[in-house]
């Protein structure tokens, strides 16, 4: 491993070659010296110039490392910490919408249910499962087949209607990605069929 610090500035730029070969150049978001682990951020493979690649590399396992640019740090302070109070809220938060998602899959419930589940959980954290109706805000139920007609509640409610609303955009987005994928399918099977 030629040219591998003993630390890499916080926001220099480091190129590196994995042990499968790949070339990996990016900004230095974070190295850790014990664990020999360097985290860059790239550019996005996406081609989308608002998102970024985040590729954590173990230089344990890399066959040459280069310092493309060195930035010296422009302080002695040590780099902020991290706010362990919003991660930790942050893992229980995703740790408890897998637990529900997993007592979808324990109760039975069908696929076309587990997708308006995960669907309304985007947008309202007040969702759980009670056997296969999930009950939204406490005061709202679907139930199986998880249609606009499913939807039981009191009508008058803002609750109802905003549930109502995102049931129904989730059933509109699924019938559009159904035609779209359809529409895919049948190209496909004329372009097959033109080059036989």
């Amino acid at each position: 491993m030629a040219g591998v610090s003993d630390w890499f500035s916080i926001g220099s730029t480091v190129a590196c070659k994995t042990c499968y070969n790949k070339e990996i150049e990016g900004e230095v978001l974070a190295f850790d010296p014990q664990t020999k682990m360097l985290i860059l951020k790239c550019p996005s493979s996406s081609g989308r110039l608002s998102l970024n690649d985040v590729h954590i590399v173990n230089l344990s396992l890399v066959s040459d490392v280069q310092v493309k640019r060195e930035v010296s740090p422009t302080s002695n302070e040590p780099p902020q910490s991290l706010n362990l109070e919003r991660l930790t809220k942050r893992v229980r938060n995703h740790i408890e919408e897998k637990r529900r998602l997993v007592k979808s899959l324990q109760a039975g419930v069908s696929p076309e249910g587990q997708k308006l589940f995960i669907a309304i959980s985007k947008t309202i954290q007040n969702i759980a499962w009670n056997g296969q109706n999930i009950v939204v805000f406490n005061d709202v139920t679907i139930k199986p087949p998880y249609k606009l007609d499913n939807v039981h509640g009191d009508e008058n409610t803002p609750a109802y209607k905003h549930v109502r609303k995102v049931v129904e955009k989730h059933i509109k987005d699924t019938a559009a990605l159904e035609l779209q994928q359809q529409q895919q399918q049948q190209e496909q099977q004329q372009q097959q069929q033109q080059t036989q």
